[in-house]
């Protein structure tokens, strides 16, 4: 897959010219597959891959297309989250965006994380139920995330110095959260079969 995949950063250019695809950008693209990775369920490629690049599953069947090297490049995506969280999890950095001025901006990465978990949301339920105390993994996620009619997905936020410090900072809490997340899914999602 390695020596078929487009560049990432030829894929992000390809991303920001599609239409109907989960992922706009590179950043969307790595929350998605790190959401796949790291969450509750194991799904087949085709069911993932084809709403996050906006492609047919047909897609799968032909080489040498710019499709078939994007398919390539998340695969080639996929497999080094996968090998990053379980080998060396704290050294796990999510592909976020700049600012104008030079800030990260985590909100397209956590955006295309919960474009993931919307393809199995009652799967996620555990946590996103409030009184869970795990829910608290998705905080610094869902905070840069906003529902179908645009509204923080937290609910409107406090006004306040501690509020703007979260926003400044909360990409930080990330990729802990991350590796903590597949820990907790672990148990159900990799359950020895008789």
């Amino acid at each position: 897959m390695t020596a078929v995949a487009m560049p990432l950063e030829k894929l992000d250019l390809w991303l920001q010219s599609r239409t109907g695809a989960a992922a706009t950008n590179l950043s969307m693209l790595d929350g998605f597959v790190t959401a796949v990775v790291a969450g509750p369920v194991s799904m087949d490629p085709p069911e993932w891959i084809c709403p996050l690049l906006g492609i047919e599953v047909d897609a799968f069947n032909h080489g040498g297309t710019p499709e078939f090297a994007a398919i390539s490049a998340v695969a080639v995506r996929h497999n080094a989250i996968v090998e990053t969280l379980t080998n060396a999890p704290k050294t796990f950095e999510p592909i976020f965006v700049r600012k104008p001025n030079r800030d990260i901006d985590a909100g397209p990465w956590c955006e295309g994380f919960y474009a993931a978990m919307k393809l199995r949301l009652s799967a996620w339920a555990p946590l996103r139920n409030l009184a869970d105390i795990n829910h608290g993994l998705l905080l610094p996620i869902l905070f840069h995330c906003v529902d179908d009619q645009g509204r923080p997905m937290l609910g409107p936020p406090r006004n306040g110095p501690e509020t703007e410090q979260f926003r400044r900072t909360a990409y930080k809490d990330i990729p802990p959260v991350v590796e903590k997340m597949r820990q907790y899914w672990m148990p159900s999602r990799f359950k020895t079969r008789p």
